[in-house]
């Protein structure tokens, strides 16, 4: 299905639909403020391994990402935040960015790796975050590229819908999205390091 969702103001009964589906178990594909992502609840197993198979990605190996709605809501799977880290999240987020954080108890067993890491951003997407908001918790987050060009993101849902209508329950149509990915930024260290150089710019 291609849902249209205006990505300025979105309509409450098409957010209640996405997350109505993500409740079911439902994949869905989104917008966010860099790449479109695909997504289901992290606290769904089947969904989060069916996603996985949909992009042949082992996630025992792979250092999964989830966003969230905002800094409280981050910081409930992640250890610690001490006050170096809060700055450089208070300064930055909601944005183009992805964290890699130690993981907590919180985070879904099926989540962590061997380095017990995780991925977690607040983008800053109204669609997005209407749809974290209704839902109450995050949603995994996989940037997406078509099958036929492995290089290339692709920035029109029409053709995310042509390439993952049979694999996938819902894609937005959020408008036409950004073809440069989130920055990775590691801060597992007390320095922290800029793994990938993408959309967003650090504070």
């Amino acid at each position: 299905m291609l849902l249209e969702i205006n990505p300025k103001n979105p309509d409450a009964r098409k957010i209640t639909q996405v997350v109505k589906s993500l409740e079911k178990g439902g994949v869905v594909i989104y917008p966010t403020d860099s790449v479109y992502g695909l997504g289901c609840d992290i606290y769904n197993q089947k969904a989060v391994a069916r996603i996985c198979q949909i992009r042949g990605i082992d996630p025992a190996k792979a250092n999964l990402t989830f966003i969230c709605k905002d800094i409280q809501q981050l910081s409930k799977y992640v250890y610690q935040i001490d006050n170096q880290l809060f700055r450089l999240l208070k300064d930055n987020v909601p944005g183009a960015f992805t964290f890699i954080l130690k993981a907590n108890k919180e985070v879904p067993r099926h989540f962590k790796n061997k380095r017990k890491t995780i991925g977690v951003r607040v983008p800053n997407n109204p669609i997005a975050l209407s749809i974290l908001e209704e839902l109450g918790r995050p949603i995994l987050s996989i940037s997406l590229k078509t099958d036929d060009d492995a290089e290339d993101f692709v920035v029109n849902p029409s053709l995310l819908h042509d390439d993952f209508q049979k694999r996938v329950d819902i894609v937005i149509d959020g408008g036409e999205g950004n073809d440069e990915p989130s920055t990775v930024v590691d801060c597992t260290t007390d320095d922290f390091e800029i793994l990938r150089e993408g959309k967003g710019e650090l504070k």
